[in-house]
């Protein structure tokens, strides 16, 4: 199974296993998600598989100024509007690429496959069952946002000391330059920042529970992101 689902994280309660111990785990709820394109090396370079989770609103009354509304593009994106591009395409002899003919999504993301076969169709939907005989996952989403921290709450740093001396600067990260050689702050040095709100993978979580039926799956552990945040969820390729 190269290809995954996308969901929403819905919050973290506990359940209780066949041998009666309270394990945390977080509810997702993934898919259904429906496949809006089949990315091909003749045609874009790469092998993938593109899907969708979450529809998206049309404009209503022709008001298009709100952002969560979704844009023609966005509309001729998975269904056929007819354009005059289209036309002239068609007119042309230009085979037209297949449309999910479903609502604009939200949350689109594609999973690589090169190199490897899958039975899927443009239009398909795939639901939480595809992880029915998956015993752990991978599961990517974006962490919160803090805003700007200080290196004490972004890097766990200690701070200076609270003797004789040290004034006003109790908190600062010190001192983070070199000496004549090399003259320069080295890449990757620990600052004050942004803090979070930034792409994060948790790997190798176990899945406690899938349930078809209401498009929920419960695995152990936390995930990133807040309640309500988009997430990607693959199969692992760890092996322990």
């Amino acid at each position: 199974m190269p290809v995954g689902l996308l969901g929403r994280k819905v919050g973290m309660t506990q359940v209780y296993d066949d041998a009666g111990d309270l394990i945390p785990v977080t509810v997702i709820e993934a898919g259904p998600c429906v496949v809006l394109q089949l990315r091909t090396s003749d045609r874009d370079g790469y092998e993938a598989v593109q899907v969708g989770f979450d529809d998206k609103k049309r404009p209503v009354g022709g008001n298009r100024s709100r952002h969560s509304q979704a844009r023609r593009s966005e509309r001729g994106h998975v269904a056929s509007l007819g354009s005059k591009r289209a036309k002239a395409r068609a007119d042309a002899g230009v085979e037209p690429i297949p449309k999910a003919n479903c609502e604009p999504k939200k949350f689109i993301r594609e999973f690589r496959i090169d190199g490897e076969e899958v039975d899927l169709e443009v239009g398909q939907t795939l639901t939480v069952d595809l992880f029915a005989e998956t015993t752990h996952v991978d599961v990517v989403g974006t962490s919160k946002g803090r805003g700007t921290a200080g290196v004490m709450k972004r890097h766990n740093f200690s701070g200076q000391r609270a003797s004789h001396g040290v004034k006003r600067v109790h908190r600062h990260a010190g001192s983070i330059g070199m000496s004549a050689d090399p003259a320069r702050v080295p890449k990757g040095t620990r600052m004050a920042g942004r803090y979070g709100n930034a792409r994060s993978t948790v790997r190798h979580l176990q899945v406690v529970r899938v349930d078809n039926e209401n498009n929920v799956m419960l695995v152990r552990g936390g995930v990133p992101g807040p309640n309500g945040g988009y997430l990607l969820i693959r199969p692992t390729n760890k092996t322990g």
